[in-house]
């Protein structure tokens, strides 16, 4: 549990990974984190875009919600937190070039949403790690978001 590693005072930073249908489960960390008092950074499951700033749509929108709703309990408890907002996994959507069901390129039809111009931030899985663990022992990266925006890896549906 938090508690015994706070008690050990073995545990610095917590960064949780947990997946989307965990999100609220991270209410317990934070009052967890909370009680310990020994922690001196968590970085919640973000998986994706800054929260704070999308307009989505359901059901998108109420998976959102609950990351905002878990950014403000943070805030709320004065825990020290860094957001790390990657993008989109480059694994998730290019293997499929983001049709939802398929595990393999599409042969005959791609479905674009809009007019398929809007660009979109591509991340590997590995590099969202690496920037996370820099940005845990970082003080410049203490009660802010981190964006990973690499220019190099943004493209839109009609580039890929």
């Amino acid at each position: 549990s938090c508690k015994s590693c706070g008690d050990n005072k073995k545990v610095d930073v917590v960064i949780s990974t947990v997946g989307g249908t965990q999100i609220m489960d991270q209410i317990n960390i934070i009052k967890a984190i909370k009680e310990v008092r020994t922690i001196k950074r968590f970085m919640p499951s973000e998986l994706g875009n800054d929260f704070d700033r999308v307009h989505a749509v359901e059901p998108t929108n109420t998976a959102w919600g609950y990351k905002v709703k878990v950014r403000r309990a943070i805030e709320a408890e004065g825990i020290p937190y860094t957001y790390v907002c990657s993008n989109c996994f480059v694994t998730y959507f290019v293997p499929n070039l983001g049709q939802s069901g398929l595990t393999a390129l599409p042969r005959d039809a791609v479905s674009i949403l809009g007019d398929g111009n809007a660009k979109v931030v591509f991340v590997k899985e590995e590099d969202i790690g690496t920037f996370t663990i820099k940005a845990m022992g970082d003080p410049r990266t203490l009660r802010k978001k981190l964006y990973l925006r690499l220019p190099a890896n943004t493209y839109s549906f009609n580039d890929l």
